[in-house]
């Protein structure tokens, strides 16, 4: 889950305080399934991270119900090699993340039992390292 193409290939890290992250005022609420993955504080998820988490959702489900990947990680993260001293530019591109807000839906799950939607989103959420809970329409 990387941009097609980007504007800028290196951005600023932004400034990160948890103890003032505020609640998300958008993309908090389920739009498309019955159940969703909310997030319950902020974090950075990386790709690989949510690719993860589909992949163990589609292979519990066997790809019965639809599921919605409600976040996308569009912010690059550079990286300066080990044991490189300061200066001479900022480092090379490592991945991309997503900087996840509390109440944040991340997944969400439609066409299966209750029981099944519940396990799936849970497995999923094993792979994130967000804290998150599992709500319903």
């Amino acid at each position: 889950m990387i941009p097609k193409k980007v504007k800028y290939r290196k951005w600023h890290r932004m400034r990160e305080n948890r103890k003032r992250s505020h609640a998300a005022t958008r993309g908090n609420e389920l739009d498309f399934g019955s159940f969703g993955l909310v997030a319950q504080d902020a974090k950075e998820v990386w790709s690989n991270q949510i690719e993860a988490a589909r992949k163990t959702m589609a292979r519990f489900t066997n790809n019965a119900g639809k599921i919605w990947i409600r976040i996308f990680t569009d912010m690059p993260i550079t990286q300066k090699p080990l044991e490189v001293g300061m200066g001479k530019g900022k480092g090379d591109l490592i991945g991309f993340v997503y900087r996840v807000k509390p109440g944040t839906v991340i997944f969400e799950v439609d066409g299966l039992t209750e029981e099944n939607s519940k396990e799936a989103l849970r497995k999923a959420a094993s792979k994130l390292p967000v804290k998150t809970k599992i709500i319903s329409r």
